[in-house]
């Protein structure tokens, strides 16, 4: 998630947006209160679906943003960074450089993003993960797709495969992270865990395992085995797809 001490004048006044074509104050023109009022009537009757990310993301800029037409900002930010997603992960930094993102917009996002992550990890977290394999799927492509650096968790499983915690281990570079087999036991044992998930994302955007990968993979699967912990997986996430080590059968039973 990004930090909002990055932005230190975060949230003074919630009207206090910029360089978005101005509107007078008073009643919305007739054609953007129509238009607002058709995208919130196609939402409710089909969902996110029924609507292309452009529109999705006026949705959310309508709260920020009450009393301006949002459609030309949130065109840019979807031709800045790509898609609905990109926009919501996309740094601070980032966003702020674009014309007509002002503090309440910034807020309006993150909040819509860390809303997303805790959905998502709400499915995932005491559940039995082996059985509900595509929401753990979801939950790390929502939290970690769209990164800029590579960072490595683990989920933690009991003796039933349920998730008992779900942590961040390491943070990378945009190609490397690093990852001591050592300590990835030791906190397996600190949770008396049974077993672990390892998942890392690729900003790349390509889950292709690389050599380092494998070689790490196999390091912690032996500490593990060593101490009766199993390894069931390794996921690399990437940018609209995953990588299984044991789907590619890098698991031969013993690391």
């Amino acid at each position: 998630m990004n930090n909002f001490a990055e932005a230190p004048s975060l949230f003074p006044d919630y009207d206090d947006v910029t360089d978005v074509a101005p509107i007078a104050p008073g009643k919305l023109p007739s054609y953007v209160r129509d238009h607002r009022k058709r995208l919130r009537e196609r939402f409710l009757a089909g969902g996110a679906d029924a609507m292309p990310d452009y529109e999705l993301l006026e949705l959310v800029l309508f709260r920020a943003i009450p009393r301006q037409d949002v459609k030309p900002l949130a065109r840019a930010l979807i031709d800045t960074f790509g898609d609905f997603n990109r926009v919501l992960s996309a740094p601070l930094a980032q966003l702020s450089g674009v014309k007509g993102v002002g503090d309440a917009v910034l807020l309006e996002l993150k909040l819509v993003e860390a809303a997303a992550h805790r959905l998502s990890r709400s499915k995932v977290m005491q559940r039995h993960v082996l059985s509900n394999w595509d929401a753990l799927l979801d939950y790390c492509h929502t939290t970690m797709a769209h990164r800029e650096t590579e960072q490595f968790r683990i989920l933690f499983l009991d003796t039933k495969n349920t998730v008992i915690a779900d942590e961040e281990q390491a943070k990378g570079t945009v190609d490397h992270v690093p990852v001591y087999p050592r300590e990835v036991v030791k906190r397996a044992l600190e949770l008396n865990a049974s077993a672990l998930i390892l998942v890392h994302n690729h900003p790349s955007g390509d889950p292709t395992p690389s050599d380092a990968d494998v070689q790490m993979t196999r390091q912690i699967t032996r500490a593990a085995m060593a101490l009766n912990i199993t390894v069931h997986d390794h996921l690399i996430i990437g940018k609209s797809t995953e990588t299984s080590f044991r789907s590619l059968g890098l698991f031969d039973g013993t690391a």
